[in-house]
């Protein structure tokens, strides 16, 4: 079989790491317990969501950090570009919509950056409500409890050596768990 001509795949660790991002994006325990709406944005959203988080862990290391953070936004990209396309967004289109999309992972970033810089939730269920709650009628009770969970995924991370990260092994929580706890 012919590879490709113009895929590369991305390397084993950032491919490891951007696939733990999307399989922990993609557990139903999101879309059932914790009411995050089963679409394409509320799939766009937690993908975002979890790659946030784990690159404000991995830039929290050396220079061969920076350039693995760097790689899994480049994979983040890539997946995205290929999603549209698949989704039969023009090649003229693709790369507008490429622009909407960094746009909206900047944005979100900032202001999931300036919420987890407060010690209480607040801010941040208040950003969750904007972002990943956009099309819920009444998200407040919701983002407090993804607020609580996304809390424990930067304690958790935190808790994470960067070496292993580095060799693309994470461990995201239970979503289903923290539900529990936080009696969702």
């Amino acid at each position: 079989m012919m590879p490709p001509l113009f895929h590369r795949s991305p390397k084993p660790t950032i491919a490891a790491l951007y696939g733990a991002v999307v399989a922990q994006a993609r557990c139903p325990r999101f879309y059932q317990e914790y009411g995050v709406a089963d679409t394409v944005l509320g799939r766009f959203d937690m993908i975002v969501l979890h790659a946030a988080l784990l690159l404000r862990r991995v830039r929290e290391g050396d220079s061969a950090m920076q350039g693995l953070a760097q790689g899994v936004f480049d994979a983040f990209c890539l997946d995205i570009d290929h999603n549209l396309r698949e989704m039969g967004i023009s090649d003229q289109g693709v790369p507008r919509q490429m622009r909407r999309v960094g746009e909206a992972f900047y944005g979100r970033v900032r202001a999931y950056e300036a919420a987890l810089a407060r010690p209480d939730n607040g801010l941040l269920a208040e950003a969750l409500a904007r972002n990943v709650y956009a099309e819920a009628i009444e998200p407040q009770v919701a983002a407090a409890h993804l607020a609580d969970y996304v809390r424990r995924i930067v304690d958790a991370l935190a808790d994470q050596d960067l070496a292993a990260l580095a060799e693309g092994k994470i461990r995201f929580p239970e979503p289903l768990k923290i539900a529990a706890e936080s009696n969702l």
